[in-house]
């Protein structure tokens, strides 16, 4: 499969690029949990980053080094970020202590990516900078810790203009199978990709150019799909923080009908947390009719949820045109195909014992869902274990070849070999198969579920407890496991219960409804307190981690941490710069 040509490019970087943006009128916005307001013009954020990269300089940043930012959604990662580019620095963005209760993790965690990705500074802001103290001693970063005012104090010199070749970021891959890797991506493939989105979502004369995002901007799909995309059209987007979004869903439709934003991704769960959690009292007034572009990736897509999202909130102006299942990866910059737009989703109803046996796809009940075809630039190969591309229908390796395709992994030459070879075909480690033209997602291979010698994706018995009462929605994985006393592989439910939910029956309901809808019964069902599964930072599950904990006896709920918790958590952090003299 080959997609279409892809256009002139408007721009050689994305220093290039920021600077035409400060010459329209459009900008940024970013709404806060009250629904409250503040905008800068991409001149205000241009101007900012000025600053910023004369502060870097002056601290002793040279060009082609890295800076780490831990920052929120706020004006202040725009500084951070887009200055660490004005100054001919490499941006990585790493995210902030969100989840308290499992500190000692991040810690481990953020140290092992400062150092892979050898940063020289990191750049934070005053509330976050009082948890890092522990993860910046382990990684003992040249430069240091500093926030984001300290650097932005005064003007100075930037650095020589940069070219299409240098580094314009590192992002970690999710790490839901492996641990994250360090992604290495040019300017030149930065833009390539932004031109090939806007080839995927155009606009016309009556459409506003607004995006809204709730997105974490440490994650490709909300930085490039969504940010630097804004930068390259250019246009305005509206920017809530994630835990905004999660703790009130309905302030994203809400913003979406307030700025008739024209394009808004999301990962499927948020789909169904809109499902459960928005009421209709809080849609009085909303109009989503305006909303062109739902584009669905980042995880498996269910066509159940997308039905339900496209009838429930139908009434209030959304179109099922809209909704665009994707699919993308961090090695490729971010998206790998997209389905037409205005098509709504189209998915095959196939036999998944055929599938799991057989590999190859016949009529059946369970739906896949398409996720279209190459976009401009890319082309997709499906391959057998053999190397050859294989029939439509058939199951294989997902490959892809694009203009925006990673320069490697930071510091790992043996990862780059294994996932691209020398005419620039990336592995993706994606299951899949074609179909008229499209193509169709069946799972990760580092996931397989391998019962009775059929290969089953974890989702066909994930997808069975979304209807699951008591069950947390997006909350469960599937794992084949080996039990002491068994000779095969045996299917292991792991499920997260709802907050204050009676428990008593839910994991016999699970077993059932994984009976019912694949003929599978599995070996054990280990019902699990909020927030016990690991996740990724970008809040996909870690299935290989929760297999290796639960086996390990490690799989427990965080910690609750109170205030008095959080302060000794802080006066440790403190002790740790002090320890190091990091304290920037």
């Amino acid at each position: 499969m080959k997609g279409s040509e892809l256009p002139r490019l408007k721009h050689a970087t994305l220093n290039e690029m920021l600077a035409a943006a400060a010459r329209t009128s459009s900008g940024l916005v970013f709404v806060d949990a009250a629904e409250r307001e503040t905008s800068l013009s991409w001149a205000q954020l241009y101007e900012r980053a000025r600053r910023f990269a004369a502060g870097l300089r002056r601290m002793g940043v040279a060009p082609g080094e890295r800076v780490a930012l831990l920052l929120p959604t706020s004006p202040g990662f725009m500084d951070g970020f887009f200055g660490t580019l004005l100054a001919g620095a490499v941006p990585v963005p790493l995210y902030p202590p969100v989840r308290l209760g499992r500190l000692e993790e991040y810690h481990r965690s953020t140290a092992r990516m400062l150092e892979v990705s050898a940063a020289t500074v990191v750049i934070t802001d005053a509330k976050v900078r009082l948890l890092l103290g522990e993860s910046v001693a382990a990684a003992r970063p040249r430069l240091g810790c500093h926030t984001v005012e300290a650097v932005s104090r005064e003007e100075g010199e930037l650095a020589e203009p940069v070219t299409p070749e240098a580094l314009g970021l590192i992002q970690f891959s999710s790490g839901s199978t492996v641990d994250p890797k360090p992604v290495a991506l040019r300017h030149g493939s930065l833009v390539a990709q932004l031109a090939a989105l806007e080839v995927e979502m155009p606009l016309t004369p009556d459409v506003a150019r607004v995006g809204v995002s709730w997105l974490p901007l440490y994650h490709d799909m909300g930085l490039i799909g969504c940010l630097l995309s804004a930068a390259y059209y250019p246009g305005t987007l509206v920017l809530i923080p994630p835990e905004v979004f999660l703790a009130r869903p309905a302030l994203w439709l809400r913003a979406l009908s307030r700025h008739r934003g024209f394009v808004s991704p999301a990962p499927n769960f948020a789909y169904g947390l809109c499902l459960k959690r928005v009421k209709d009292a809080e849609m009085e007034g909303v109009d989503l009719s305006g909303w062109k572009h739902a584009l669905n990736g980042a995880e498996p897509v269910s066509v159940e949820t997308l039905r339900l999202f496209s009838e429930r909130f139908s009434r209030w102006g959304f179109q099922a045109g809209a909704l665009r299942p994707v699919y993308g990866l961090s090695e490729a910059s971010l998206a790998v195909t997209f389905p037409p737009a205005g098509r709504g989703p189209r998915a095959l109803s196939v036999d998944a014992r055929v599938l799991a046996t057989e590999r190859r796809v016949v009529d059946g009940s369970r739906q896949v869902v398409s996720v279209g075809r190459p976009v401009p630039g890319f082309e997709v190969e499906v391959r057998n274990e053999l190397g050859h591309v294989v029939e439509e229908r058939q199951v294989g390796r997902v490959f892809a070849r694009g203009p925006s395709v990673m320069a490697g992994y930071v510091g790992h030459p043996e990862a780059t070999a294994r996932a691209l070879d020398a005419e620039g075909w990336l592995d993706t480690g994606d299951l899949g198969f074609e179909a008229d033209g499209e193509l169709f997602l069946t799972g990760r291979a580092k996931d397989l579920v391998i019962i009775r010698g059929a290969n089953h994706a974890p989702q066909e018995f994930e997808e069975c407890l979304e209807p699951v009462e008591g069950v947390r929605t997006g909350c469960a994985v599937a794992l084949g496991f080996t039990p002491e006393g068994v000779n095969d592989e045996a299917l292991l439910i792991l499920a997260e219960h709802a907050p204050g939910v009676e428990v008593e029956g839910l994991e016999e309901r699970i077993r059932e409804a994984v009976l019912a809808g694949t003929g599978v019964r599995a070996h054990t069902v280990r019902v699990l307190e909020p927030g016990t599964l690991p996740r990724t930072s970008s809040g996909k599950l870690r299935r290989g981690e929760a297999l290796r904990r639960y086996l390990a006896d490690e799989l427990t709920a965080p910690k609750k941490v109170g205030t008095v918790g959080l302060v000794v958590e802080m006066a440790k952090s403190a002790l740790a710069f002090a320890r190091t003299g990091r304290d920037g």
